[in-house]
């Protein structure tokens, strides 16, 4: 262990094998959610799963195993344990009794890694009133074991500085924080409407896939990035131009599976910026095995806020990461599937399923295709901006004549 992982919180992390959830996918969501906790700043110890049909309404995992992640608590000195689905606040309680220590769920870790990362006062107020939400009902388990609270992960925000009030209190403070929210949400507003006219393009995807390398790479920006998820909370716009169209650019939060519904809530006017996109750009980390996976899940949030049906390109983004697994020649057995296929051959079923001009692929941080990812966002953006400004046509004319 490194002087860095000296300084990380020991935690362990639990999940369930299910009907829904095979063990494939149970080992997916706890590789994510190790990756979640090394970004709040843990570091796991071990994992645990259990099969079983559903979770224990009481406990999420049977007494047995309980047992047996009480007993590696004791014998390994671990202070938290992070579970990989919520927890309702009686299977919190329940958990509590039998462990003894600081017990997280996935919506609480989410939630405390966005308060690390929220910077702007405004996104502090969203943070905040996910955090409160998510505590009202909770408040019983906090009081009662006021005696473990020592900080750490899942700590930061509301539940450190407000641990002490009744749910009256959290309440009020709750209605306070949506009254500020609607302010500045009508403030917001306002600054879209102000950008008038112009093309509007929205980076979307999930989280850790390269938006913000890319943001900067086009816009000549400095958005923060880094290889950490959620590394961007706040909503940057930055004016772009790609020959000879200025447009705006959007780089928003990623989104991630099994996402806080109080996030989605509290996040109303950063998705804001999706809805009242023009064309959306959405960014695929092609090097992760479950990249598909990651699609449609953020297909399936775009299709909750209604922004399903928008003009989009699909931007392969890490293709200098991509690795495909290969089959021996004598090996009769194995079934070629995608994550056999070679770069050339994944880029040729993405590009039989949607049209060719809708999809590139690049290497943002390598600044591979970037000419190529330029030329179809500006054909992209051209379509738009001539429905918009077709007193503009000759200027396309005149420029694709010089080009």
């Amino acid at each position: 262990m490194n002087e860095n992982e000296n300084n990380l919180e020991k935690v362990i992390l639990v999940g369930v094998i299910t009907q829904q959830q095979n063990e494939e996918k149970a080992n997916e969501y706890l590789d994510e959610l190790e990756f979640l906790a090394f970004t709040a700043g843990g570091i796991v110890s071990k994992r645990f799963t259990q099969k079983m049909g559903i979770p224990n309404t009481k406990t999420y995992i049977g007494s047995g195993k309980l047992d047996e992640v009480f007993n590696y608590i004791e014998n390994h000195n671990i202070g938290t344990v992070i579970f990989d689905d919520e927890l309702s606040p009686s299977q919190l309680r329940n958990i509590e009794k039998v462990l003894d220590c600081k017990i997280l769920d996935r919506t609480n870790l989410i939630l405390d890694i966005f308060a690390q990362r929220a910077q702007t006062s405004y996104a502090k107020t969203q943070v905040e009133l996910a955090q409160c939400q998510y505590l009202l009902p909770r408040l019983t388990r906090l009081w009662t074991h006021l005696d473990k609270q020592k900080g750490g992960i899942g700590m930061r925000g509301p539940g450190e500085t407000e641990i002490e009030t009744d749910r009256r209190i959290i309440r009020d403070k709750i209605t306070v924080l949506r009254k500020k929210l609607i302010v500045i949400d009508k403030q917001m507003a306002v600054q879209r409407k102000n950008r008038g006219k112009m093309v509007r393009v929205a980076l979307v995807g999930y989280t850790n896939v390269g938006k913000s390398t890319l943001m900067n790479l086009i816009s000549k920006s400095s958005v923060f990035a880094e290889n950490k998820l959620f590394a961007t909370l706040d909503t940057t716009v930055r004016k772009v131009v790609i020959k000879n169209i200025p447009f705006l650019m959007t780089d928003t939060v990623g989104f991630i599976r099994k996402l806080p519904t109080q996030l989605v809530e509290s996040f109303k006017s950063t998705l804001d910026e999706v809805r009242e996109a023009d064309l959306l750009l959405h960014v695929v980390d092609i090097s992760h095995k479950n990249f598909e996976d990651h699609i449609n899940s953020v297909n399936t949030i775009l299709g909750e806020i209604k922004c399903n049906d928008k003009p989009t390109l699909m931007v392969f983004n890490k293709i200098d990461a991509y690795t495909h697994e290969t089959i021996d020649d004598d090996d009769l057995e194995t079934e070629k599937t995608a994550i056999h296929f070679t770069l050339g051959e994944l880029k040729n079923s993405w590009m039989s399923k949607m049209e060719k001009e809708n999809t590139t692929f690049i290497s943002a941080i390598n600044k591979e295709n970037i000419e190529e990812f330029k030329s179809k966002t500006y054909d992209a953006v051209k379509k738009i901006h001539k429905t918009r400004f077709p007193y503009h046509d000759y200027l396309y004319q005149e420029y694709d004549h010089l080009t």
